[in-house]
């Protein structure tokens, strides 16, 4: 459950960080993408910080849904950034 709520909140900040940078953005979708895979990695970090606690409870959900979001924009700023270097060249 962990995951998923990591994925959407990664999907979110990559969506979210191809709109706040135009110059860098790979499209909504490709940013979808790359956020959700940041997403993933950024929750599994979330909950080995928090693997002290039991269960799933409101600030776990929030833990995972802000650090998927934050890797997922990180990802996907990160590679739109090396795309269109690439693209310059």
């Amino acid at each position: 459950m962990e995951w998923i709520i990591g994925i959407i909140g990664g999907a979110l900040g990559g969506v979210g960080s191809g709109a706040a940078v135009k110059k860098n953005t790979l499209g909504p979708v490709i940013n979808g993408i790359l956020g959700a895979i940041g997403g993933a990695g950024g929750s599994a970090i979330v909950q080995a910080l928090l693997a002290g606690g039991a269960g799933l409870d409101l600030g776990a959900i929030a833990g995972n849904l802000v650090g998927g979001g934050v890797a997922g924009a990180v990802v996907a700023t990160v590679v739109g950034l090396i795309v269109n270097a690439v693209k310059k060249k």
